[in-house]
């Protein structure tokens, strides 16, 4: 006859000892309730002594520890109501455990190894208040300030409710893929709860940052748009003076190599023809500066290479050195002169179409936008051009950088900081907004209240911008990094993955033999979020490096989840339908004294 093995001895042994736990989890409860609802009902009914603590009695003959209470009476007292009391014990005990369980699901959702509350708390309330207080010395005096004037929220630290905010002294770079959540969750929020003057790049207008932020903004400021190749057809009520910043070699040549970016990567931009045409540029527009002309009129010297005019100017105003070196180019080899020249034309050729050339030459009864006004005040630009927008793209880029120097120098002249500060967010900005040096001003912009987010598409899109030097500068000097979903890129995916480290898993292994079981535990390093795990997180998540701390987890917040989206909503329709109505007047044919046009 077969014996039965130790196993199934120690199984039965281990299911009668659990039924003998549940019966004394039951049995010990409900005889005290017994005691203690019989003494309260006597006491009630005024129905005869204390009964002395005697619980298993209480349950199995009340009647003799209260032999004046009724038969109604103990059935209440001793039976329904400690029953009752244990169902509802037994409720609130499943509650909790479900709430527990909740909890153990939102720690393990916030994945082991990624940061907790105290890992990053420098970003937390309490900790960026108290830093918006030391940065900003018109928050001092106030007792309670709103979040929005403490930092820009980044989202909610995953599996909690805690809001992760990037103070107004971070710069940030933003690597996130379309439809990732980078402008419904960073760029519009960001815009919306901006205390100062904010500028936005974009390449898009209808159902983006621009038609969903532009009625707000107007609220708080005056709205500025910069529209050139008029991606949102809007009526051109400014113009701006690129030329303002160049009556010094320094500046000319700043403006020229925003030509120079807008037309060629940075591994062409070192090449001969390359540095010469943006030499020739430099030269020419330190001329047109110095005379207060018209950018325009360096077309018309370009197209002239013996025009004298610029080398007089130049002369007149103690740029011999200048001069001569523009002479030198002028006199040299018809061959290289014209090569130089007919380069520097195709940089700056944008400037030939006369629509674009109305928005940086002067335009009488249209206001002049100052930078160096904007700064101070609360109001809004936006700078939109398309992609590969060339020369029309480089005065996007000339704008936001003139923008930005003049938001420097201001700083400097109100102590350090500008309060409040600005916000500089620059979607697209490998397309739209190539400012060569951007990786150098990262070091520096956020200590004068500048705030800077640069938002690129992949971290590739930075290099071919950049260089692989100057992206991986501002990848360091960006005390703020998010990664959002869609990152493709292997060996950025595994780069992120190893600075986001190892940790140790602990394996248990279970043994069966005929004395039992035996469990062993033992300890392994992996990868706390693996390449592929990171080129899969889902949309509406994203990782958050700060300076300083473990990488963090966050749950995004796009606008329309948040108090007030119906009329945010309703106003970025309005500001679509115009669009379309303007496109729409703009491509209308008209009637003639002929009839309507064919």
């Amino acid at each position: 006859m077969p014996q039965p093995s130790a196993s199934t001895n120690t199984d039965g042994y281990d299911i009668a000892f659990k039924i003998l736990l549940g019966a004394i989890a039951v049995a010990v409860p409900l005889s005290n309730l017994a005691w203690l609802g019989g003494n309260l009902t006597a006491w009630a009914t005024d129905s005869g002594p204390h009964a002395p603590y005697q619980p298993v009695r209480a349950v199995l003959h009340p009647d003799q520890l209260w032999p004046d209470l009724g038969e109604t009476s103990l059935l209440i007292g001793t039976r329904l109501l400690p029953c009752a009391v244990l169902i509802a014990l037994g409720v609130t005990a499943a509650v909790l455990w479900k709430r527990h369980k909740a909890g153990s699901a939102g720690r393990k959702k916030r994945i082991a190894g990624m940061a907790k509350h105290k890992d990053i708390e420098p970003l937390m309330s309490k900790a960026i208040t108290a830093k918006a207080r030391s940065l900003r010395p018109s928050l001092k005096t106030i007792k309670h300030i709103d979040a929005k004037d403490t930092g820009i929220l980044l989202g909610n630290l995953q599996g909690a409710k805690s809001e992760v905010r990037m103070g107004y002294e971070d710069v940030a770079v933003a690597i996130m893929a379309p439809r990732s959540g980078k402008t419904t969750s960073l760029a519009i929020p960001s815009i919306l709860n901006a205390p100062g003057p904010v500028l936005l790049t974009s390449n898009k207008a209808a159902g983006d940052a621009y038609t969903a932020t532009i009625e707000a903004r107007a609220a708080v400021g005056r709205t500025w748009e910069m529209d050139p190749q008029q991606i949102a057809h809007a009526e051109r009520a400014m113009w701006w003076n690129p030329l303002t910043d160049a009556k010094t070699l320094d500046g000319a040549g700043r403006l020229a190599g925003h030509f120079l970016a807008a037309s060629v990567d940075a591994s062409q931009q070192g090449d001969f023809w390359s540095k010469a045409g943006s030499n020739i540029l430099s030269q020419l527009f330190l001329a047109a500066a110095l005379d207060e002309r018209p950018i325009t009129d360096v077309m018309a010297w370009l197209a002239f290479p013996a025009d004298r005019t610029p080398l007089d100017i130049l002369r007149d105003h103690g740029f011999t050195a200048v001069a001569a070196q523009l002479k030198g180019t002028v006199e040299g080899p018809p061959e290289t002169r014209d090569g130089i020249y007919e380069t520097a034309r195709q940089y700056a050729a944008a400037l030939l179409n006369a629509e674009i050339a109305k928005w940086v030459t002067p335009q009488k009864d249209v206001p002049e936008f100052k930078p160096s006004q904007f700064v101070t005040s609360t109001d809004t630009l936006y700078l939109l051009s398309k992609d590969g927008g060339g020369g029309a793209s480089a005065l996007i880029a000339a704008c936001a950088d003139s923008v930005m120097r003049a938001a420097t120098a201001q700083a400097e002249r109100a102590g350090g900081r500008l309060d409040p500060p600005m916000l500089a967010i620059l979607d697209e900005a490998a397309n739209v907004c190539k400012i060569s040096d951007l990786p150098d001003l990262y070091s520096h912009l956020g200590s004068r209240g500048i705030i800077p987010i640069t938002i690129l598409q992949s971290y590739r899109q930075g290099q071919k911008v950049w260089g692989d030097t100057g992206m991986d500068a501002m990848w360091s000097a960006s005390t703020i990094k998010v990664i959002g979903s869609g990152i493709d890129d292997p060996d950025f995916a595994d780069k992120l993955s190893r600075l986001i480290g190892d940790h140790d898993v602990e394996t248990t292994s279970t043994s069966t033999s005929e004395s039992g079981k035996s469990t062993s535990v033992s300890m392994r390093q992996e990868r706390i979020l693996p390449a592929d795990a990171i080129r899969a997180l889902p949309k509406g998540t994203a990782l958050c490096f700060a300076t300083g701390m473990r990488a963090a987890m966050l749950d995004l917040r796009p606008w329309y989840l948040e108090p007030g989206a119906d009329e945010l909503s309703a106003a970025s329709a309005r500001a679509s339908k115009a669009i379309t109505a303007r496109a729409v007047a703009k491509h209308t044919p008209q009637q003639d004294d002929y009839g309507p046009a064919a």
